[in-house]
């Protein structure tokens, strides 16, 4: 491994492989990781129950026993924290991929129907069959959401549409598929519509170690497909035309992309309900930080997912009141005005170039 520089004059590391990063990358995900180890530290402390640093420190040293202190932290908030940074970076993932598949920095899980095709097979459950047993849940989660990756693919074909056509269709598909949800709140008893309400708002509440262990497959699942993706996405970027003088097989990797978008966002969104503008946020904060595509972008926007999962869910619990704050609404609160920011930011930045 060495460093060096590269045709545009950047420090890079060569590693002996041949794969190339650049310094500024590996320094800004490095920041971001020890940003989110110190959001995850502070969190541990803030709640309802009072608990010091040391406490904290104490209780993860000697492993969960039955007093109260190792409930909080055990039982309670270390698996939120977990289950935030593998939600958060989820979901950043899947808006980073569909963002370059479709050439539109807009697009996200929700945009294009994914979510709302999880969301409202759950739905379906939640209000027809409320007996279904929880670990069916995911199944049908990831049902819905392969249904509109299926009819997407089926009307914009597979490799000939180009990234407008997706993301069109995908507003189509959600606007259908949110007035269906819609009716179903509408027409349900008002205990079931308060409890499909505050669903559909995404909480990490219902956070456990069994949730972990059913989610942590599918978190890891993006692994590899940054590691095999990203050159691809890192063609899409330069448009359908680019990527094909490049050699990208788009009737192939565009449905492999749209799965895989799939499969992420519908265990994020059984497993926490759906985490509205996250995935739009956080590649675009991650493209601040470091401007930079394929691979280095998707690892650059799921430590930045994870860290604005992680700090909402820790605004829930330092403002709880007798109707807790949801993590999605959380999430705008915090990160909106980070995005109006860097957006401001970035034109500032543009227009002193030019």
């Amino acid at each position: 491994m060495i460093v060096t520089r590269a045709l545009d004059g950047r420090r890079v590391v060569l590693f002996e492989s041949g794969l190339k990063v650049r310094v500024g990358d590996l320094a800004a995900l490095g920041g971001l990781l020890t940003a989110i180890l110190a959001a995850a530290i502070v969190s541990l402390t803030t709640g309802t129950t009072p608990i010091t640093l040391g406490d904290a420190a104490a209780s993860l040293w000697r492993g969960p026993d039955s007093g109260d202190l190792s409930f909080a932290i055990w039982d309670v908030r270390l698996p939120r924290i977990l289950m935030g940074v593998m939600v958060g970076g989820s979901i950043a993932l899947t808006g980073a991929m569909l963002q370059s598949l479709s050439q539109n920095p807009l697009a996200d899980p929700g945009l294009l129907g994914l979510s709302q095709g999880s969301m409202t097979a759950l739905m379906v459950i939640f209000v027809l069959f409320p007996a279904t047993p929880q670990g069916v849940l995911p199944l049908a989660a990831l049902g819905g959401g392969l249904a509109v990756g299926a009819l997407l693919i089926f009307l914009v074909g597979r490799g000939n549409a180009g990234g407008m056509a997706i993301l069109l269709m995908g507003i189509a598909v959600e606007t259908s598929l949110s007035s269906m949800t819609s009716i179903l709140v509408l027409y349900t008893p008002p205990e079931v519509s308060l409890a499909l309400a505050e669903w559909m708002a995404g909480s990490l509440f219902r956070s456990s170690w069994d949730s972990l262990a059913t989610f942590t497959p599918w978190f890891a699942l993006g692994v590899p497909a940054i590691l095999l993706l990203g050159r691809s996405l890192r063609s899409y970027d330069m448009g359908d035309q680019v990527a094909m003088s490049l050699g990208e097989n788009l009737p192939f990797s565009k449905p492999i992309i749209l799965v895989t978008a799939v499969l992420l966002t519908s265990a994020a969104v059984s497993a926490v309900g759906p985490l509205a503008f996250l995935g739009v946020m956080a590649p675009h904060l991650a493209n601040f930080i470091s401007p930079t595509s394929g691979r280095a972008r998707l690892m650059l926007s799921v430590a930045v997912g994870a860290l604005l999962v992680v700090c909402a869910d820790m605004m829930t619990r330092g403002f709880a009141g007798d109707i807790p704050l949801p993590t999605g609404l959380a999430i705008v609160m915090l990160g909106v005005p980070m995005f109006i920011v860097t957006l401001r930011l970035r034109a500032m930045r543009r227009m002193r170039g030019q």
